[in-house]
């Protein structure tokens, strides 16, 4: 071993020597599955680096020890403490110098990256002087860390567009978009791909030879990057975010991009503007909630274990619902059956799988494969050999209740009956079930393949193993379960009823729609709630109306009572709005058009007020649950953290005098719901 090295024990680094004069650096966190930058992994590293550079080796390669990935960035948890302490600008700086004294090391460095290599990751390889990645379909580089309310700061923002060029790099940093190993290539930010039992022979062999880039990507990092590029270059940047995210929820893209254009002189002054911009960013109630949410999706990740025992899963009903849940369980591995009343419906689900199979399955060659698990079974064999069944047939108990008495004599003595009903109690649909232990509900959200969540529905005699199964399955297909009681409308639609109901209330009193969208998206929705109306169907918010608006104690409005035949929204081309190639034809408000003042409130408070009801309910078992599940069943503003961490950040008691408010004025649809005295929305 060299004299720098010799006799040194690192807990997280394991360094080897070989003949050719290469040190190979394995980074092996300790006590962890997966690699992330701790400030004593960054501490260790320093010094490491500091006795390579007293003894150089030839060339150094950093790889990963670990069979899971690369480097999947910093070690969150321990930054969120960083901030509770006040001490964040302490370790962005550590992690710049680190990374900085990588980059000043007097020989050739190479990152060997395999499996995923994100945020502090793939800022580490940028300090490299050059980059090899395995094929490997698990290989994904990206810099995710604008989804977490700031951007690379570790020099990533610095290092990346003079290396790719500032249009690639913004597109990566504004996105957190992941690379597939090719495209990493395409762009410049890898030298070569190989296969994955090659990858260190081919990165030492790069740290010996070395490599020139191609003439147009050097051109092209110098060019887009010059005093007249960022110039130019961040008005269009800035009005492309405009277009997805609002400045004052979302700060982290602007400042990005105001940081690089403002930013010149040597990398040091250039790391500061970065460590400046990031640390003020870190403290942002937009970061923070960002952050919490982060751990909500990775304790609903948490929530299945790996043993689900579903290996064919049979879906009865070929509807918009039951086609895309029997696809996209088909496109995640599993073999599925497709039942209908008539061939016709099977048929428009099995053209509409094509379409999802041929955008997602990039290679096509294996295309063939995964629409040849997805079959159609018009006579519904497929039930008795599944170990999983999925109902998604027509919103009404008895039509439900008669199927499972057809269903479940035929099924496997420890196959899974499930309902996707979005409204009706299992209390309802349960009489008639011989083994209720071992049925449940499986709710999903349209559009399948992008909504994230899947609702449990719990009952009394569901079995804990039942649940435990279906949360295990929701993981396989890459889905968020969250278990919830099967109260009406269960979490989810109970929480988005009311506020969809109080949009088309202001629509019949003649508010324009575009006003009463632009209300919703201004406080953070993903679209207003008109839209949304209209692009999950008038007939489908009427028949969760009809459910919930008893339950509720709240009326419906003619628009959602009387839905006329084919126009019932998006999927006929009119509702509320003309639809055009999938888009909504929203009429221009009128020049001097006012909004009213209180809108916003009437809107988000009857979706606030009854997230306080679920809680005081036990629809979900606590706050966060609640939280993460209105997040990601109903795109509710993530910057904000969700309905109860809203109530939590403007305080509960301004919010319940402003419903007050909105009480007196406007009746009892507006009276508090119980739960406004816990003390979880003071915690």
């Amino acid at each position: 071993m060299m004299a720098g090295l010799d006799g040194l024990r690192f807990q997280h680094w394991q360094t080897e020597l070989r003949e050719d004069g290469i040190v190979v650096l394995s980074f092996d966190r300790a006590g962890s599955s997966v690699n992330t930058f701790g400030q004593d992994v960054l501490i260790e590293l320093d010094s490491l680096l500091e006795r390579l550079a007293l003894d150089p080796p030839k060339g150094l390669v950093l790889r990963s020890a670990k069979a899971s990935g690369f480097i999947a960035g910093a070690d969150i948890k321990e930054f969120q403490t960083f901030d509770q302490k006040g001490t964040v600008a302490d370790a962005i700086r550590r992690g710049q110098q680190v990374f900085q004294r990588l980059a000043e090391l007097p020989f050739p460095t190479v990152a060997a990256i395999h499996g995923f290599c994100m945020g502090g990751g793939t800022e580490i390889s940028l300090a490299c002087r050059y980059r090899v990645a395995s094929s490997d379909p698990s290989t994904r580089i990206g810099l995710p860390e604008v989804k977490l309310g700031i951007y690379p700061g570790w020099g990533g923002s610095v290092r990346l567009p003079p290396l790719v060029g500032a249009p690639a790099a913004f597109d990566m940093m504004l996105t957190g978009r992941a690379l597939s190993a090719s495209n990493a290539r395409s762009i410049g930010l890898v030298d070569k791909v190989v296969e994955a039992p090659l990858l260190v022979d081919a990165a030492v062999a790069l740290a010996l030879k070395g490599t020139q880039r191609p003439f147009k990507q050097r051109f092209m990092g110098w060019a887009s990057n010059s005093w007249l590029a960022r110039k130019i270059l961040p008005g269009m940047l800035t009005k492309q975010v405009a277009r997805k995210a609002r400045k004052e929820h979302y700060p982290a893209p602007y400042a990005l991009i105001n940081t690089w254009a403002r930013s010149s002189g040597g990398v040091q002054a250039r790391l500061a503007a970065e460590r400046k911009s990031v640390v003020k960013l870190a403290s942002t109630p937009t970061a923070r909630n960002l952050i919490r949410v982060f751990f909500l999706q990775e304790r609903l990740k948490g929530q299945g274990g790996k043993e689900h025992g579903i290996r064919h899963v049979h879906v009865v009903g070929a509807g918009v619902m039951g086609g895309d849940i029997a696809a996209w369980s088909a496109y995640k591995g599993f073999e599925v059956t497709l039942s209908d009343r008539e061939q016709r419906f099977i048929d428009g689900a099995l053209t509409r799988a094509q379409d999802l199979f041929a955008k997602r399955v990039k290679d096509e060659s294996k295309r063939p494969a995964v629409a040849a698990r997805l079959k159609g079974d018009l006579a519904g064999e497929g039930a008795a050999q599944a170990d999983l069944v999925i109902e998604a047939i027509i919103e009404k108990p008895e039509a439900k209740r008669e199927l499972y008495d057809q269903v479940e004599p035929k099924m496997k003595p420890d196959a899974l009956l499930t309902t996707n009903t979005s409204s009706i109690p299992l209390d309802e649909l349960r009489d008639h079930i011989r083994r209720p232990a071992q049925f449940g509900g499986l709710h999903y959200f349209n559009p399948v393949a992008l909504m994230p969540l899947v609702e449990i529905i719990r009952h009394d005699a569901m079995a804990a193993e039942t649940e435990q199964r279906l949360a295990a399955f929701c993981k396989a297909i890459d889905k968020l379960p969250v278990p919830v009681a099967g109260t009406p409308g269960f979490l989810v639609n109970r929480v988005l009823f009311p506020y969809m109901l109080e949009a088309a209330t202001a629509y019949a009193e003649g508010i324009p729609g575009p006003a009463i969208d632009k209300a919703a998206v201004k406080f953070g929705m993903p679209m207003g709630p008109i839209e949304l109306i209209d692009t999950v169907g008038l007939d489908v918010a009427a028949g969760v109306g009809a459910e919930l608006a008893p339950f509720l104690g709240l009326s419906v409005p003619a628009a959602l009572s009387g839905v006329e035949p084919n126009k019932r929204g998006k999927k006929d081309g009119q509702g509320l709005y003309k639809w055009e190639n999938g888009r909504a034809q929203k009429p221009e408000l009128p020049k001097d058009y006012q909004t009213p003042s209180d809108l916003e409130d009437r809107l988000i408070l009857p979706l606030v007020n009854e997230a306080v009801a679920c809680l005081h309910d036990g629809v979900v078992s606590d706050a966060d649950l609640l939280d993460a599940g209105v997040i990601f069943g109903t795109g509710f503003a993530p910057f904000r953290g969700g309905p109860i961490q809203y109530v939590r950040e403007t305080g509960a008691d301004a919010l319940l005098e402003r419903l007050k408010t909105l009480h007196a004025r406007y009746g009892d649809r507006f009276a508090p719901r119980p739960g406004w005295d816990s003390p979880a929305l003071r915690g």
